[in-house]
């Protein structure tokens, strides 16, 4: 049986290309993410005595780079989107190290993290440069796909490993361990990644923002989705592990079970933006939000404690459900461009104002919970979505200059 029948990404990628180190990296660091993901709220809950507000500085130091992301490309624009994924990938390995070696300081931790964030976002600015310039014509879209299942998957089996793990673990949980095993698999994607050849040019579009007058909803669209999707990324896996006491692999649980539900209700949530249109999504998403948020900060006033646990659980992974949404912005986008490298220009400028709000909701995000309640965070996670939906009313439907 040929290649192209048994595997499809072998009839979507061309022969001469380097998608199979490309997506063995891929796979591996995905991997090396979803174990390191598992563990690290807890690791730093409970090892590192991190407190809310300490939380939120170490979230800020790591999306820094993100923000960061479009100037650094810039600076090294001379070098190839090859060298610079393998740059990204060395980075990751140093922070990775360093997080499972390193004593645990808040200080020396954080420090880790950021630089681990370096080399993940450097990567991920050239994940999709890669995977278009390996494409056979017309066929970029699978060929993303096949990208995007790679790391998913590594994500995946990344949870369920700590899962399994925890099962067996008695006593005190070594974090740190688990890092070491990041690492090590860290260290195969890298060489998985040093051994792509190429010289493949970076993405013009990611070396300077791109501002246009009729874009400037899409990048407020951007501050408030920004804004509230990073209350529950930072704060939301803190709260159950702090507030109710959620073990490691509970959490790797909820990762994964989270995981599933956006692979299975991503294409749902396309049909639906196709179907009912963008706008009409955009705002309505936010009914559920609302109802997500309540529960989220007020769950332990109305039940008893191991019932608000799951519903907090269960919230949980509803936010990560109607977070799909966010892809109504792209196809607004799409909708009021002139063609597909504005629409890449003015996406890859939104990520960066994206990241621009998140640093700071990071920031003040532990602090509002450490001085006003986790009931004050979620509440105003809810008034920032309909922000979000109030503003996405104002949106007229249809091309427009």
């Amino acid at each position: 049986m040929k290649k192209e029948k048994m595997f499809g990404f072998y009839r979507v990628f061309k022969k001469d290309s380097q998608f199979i180190p490309f997506l063995i990296s891929v796979f591996a660091m995905g991997l090396a993410y979803g174990i390191h993901k598992g563990v690290i709220d807890n690791y730093l809950a409970e090892i590192v005595s991190m407190t809310e507000f300490d939380r939120g500085v170490a979230e800020f130091f790591r999306e820094l780079p993100g923000l960061l992301l479009i100037l650094i490309l810039a600076v090294f624009y001379m070098l190839s989107a090859e060298t610079l994924y393998k740059v990204g990938a060395v980075i990751m390995l140093g922070g990775m190290f360093m997080l499972g070696v390193v004593p645990p300081s808040k200080l020396l931790v954080t420090l880790a993290i950021c630089i681990y964030s370096l080399g993940d976002h450097i990567q991920l600015g050239m994940k999709n440069t890669l995977t278009l310039e390996y494409a056979v014509p017309g066929q970029s879209g699978e060929a993303l796909g096949y990208q995007n299942s790679s790391n998913q998957i590594g994500h995946l089996i990344g949870y369920v490993v700590i899962v399994i793990a925890f099962l067996f673990i008695k006593g005190d949980s070594p974090y740190r361990f688990f890092f070491l095993i990041s690492a090590g698999i860290t260290a195969i994607g890298t060489v998985a990644s040093i051994k792509i050849s190429g010289k493949s040019e970076t993405d013009k579009t990611k070396s300077r923002f791109y501002f246009k007058k009729k874009f400037y909803k899409y990048y407020m669209l951007e501050v408030f989705y920004g804004a509230r999707k990073q209350v529950f990324f930072t704060f939301g896996p803190y709260v159950l592990i702090l507030f109710y006491g959620a073990s490691a692999s509970v959490i790797s649980l909820l990762f994964g079970v989270s995981a599933v539900a956006g692979f299975v209700f991503s294409p749902i949530v396309g049909r639906i933006i196709d179907k009912l249109g963008y706008k009409i999504v955009m705002i309505s998403d936010t009914i559920i939000l609302v109802v997500v948020c309540f529960f989220y900060g007020f769950a332990h006033h109305i039940f008893p404690m191991n019932v608000a646990f799951v519903v907090c659980c269960v919230n949980y992974v509803l936010d990560s459900i109607i977070s799909l949404a966010s892809m109504a912005s792209n196809v607004y986008v799409q909708d009021i461009a002139e063609n597909s490298e504005e629409v890449k220009a003015t996406i890859s400028t939104g990520i960066s104002v994206n990241h621009l709000i998140t640093v700071f909701i990071a920031l003040f995000g532990g602090w509002i919970w450490q001085a006003l309640g986790i009931e004050t965070l979620f509440v105003i996670s809810a008034i920032l979505g309909l922000c979000n939906s109030a503003y996405a009313a104002t949106i007229k439907t249809g091309k427009k200059a």
